[in-house]
């Protein structure tokens, strides 16, 4: 190879680069944007996000997130999606049609179609005011698997402890941990980091009052 062979490859792969990182920052603008500019703050620290992200769901939207959170993770290493129920399922099912990854979920109450033992994690809902059960069938989480947590929101991060509880006890893989929307202020994400976590959320929310949000650089 000589040298303008050289050139021309290593300009092409910085533009690449340099593309999909402008992508992703721009896919994160837009989230910010609609956080401002859609979501309302209301008494208890709750965020509502329900035009966009886990009640109505603009899924063109979602797919860019999906892409964005393609930058940060390492897909080749991933072999089935992980999330709870119930809001994460719209965007961990948009990213698994997406990146041809299948995808489960932890559910809130046994149900008569749940056959075979059950993974059991404990956890206090915020939303709820209460202690509930997440529970996944043996069938579909076993040892050696790969997982990816996704997830629409990180409050306390009680949730996604809950998942990880539950991969632990598969002896699964926890490659990583995407969370669209973080409130940093509650601590959830800041435990993850710390405790060493492949952790990456698309908009950290660092201060939230009515007709105010600032956000986490």
């Amino acid at each position: 190879m000589d040298f303008l062979d050289f050139f021309m490859v290593a300009s092409y792969v910085f533009y690449k680069r340099f593309d999909q990182h402008f992508r992703r920052r721009s896919d994160m603008q837009e989230l910010k944007d609609r956080i401002v500019n859609e979501g309302k703050v209301l008494p208890g620290n709750i965020i509502k996000l329900d035009g966009f992200l886990n009640h109505r769901i603009d899924c063109d939207f979602m797919g860019r997130v999906a892409d964005a959170f393609a930058e940060v993770f390492d897909l080749s290493k991933v072999d089935m999606l992980l999330t709870a129920e119930a809001s994460g399922i719209a965007i961990t099912a948009i990213c698994a049609s997406k990146w041809g990854i299948p995808m489960i979920y932890a559910k809130k109450a046994k149900s008569d179609n749940i056959e075979g033992g059950l993974y059991q994690s404990e956890i206090y809902s915020y939303t709820y005011k209460k202690t509930v059960t997440q529970i996944l069938s043996k069938e579909w989480l076993r040892e050696g698997q790969h997982i990816l947590i996704l997830d629409d929101f990180m409050a306390n991060g009680e949730a996604i402890r809950g998942l990880c509880d539950i991969v632990s006890q598969a002896g699964a893989v926890l490659e990583g941990i995407g969370i669209v929307v973080e409130k940093g202020f509650q601590g959830g994400g800041d435990r993850l980091r710390d405790a060493g976590y492949n952790y990456h959320a698309l908009a950290v929310i660092e201060k939230a009052e009515p007709g105010h949000i600032e956000f986490r650089e």
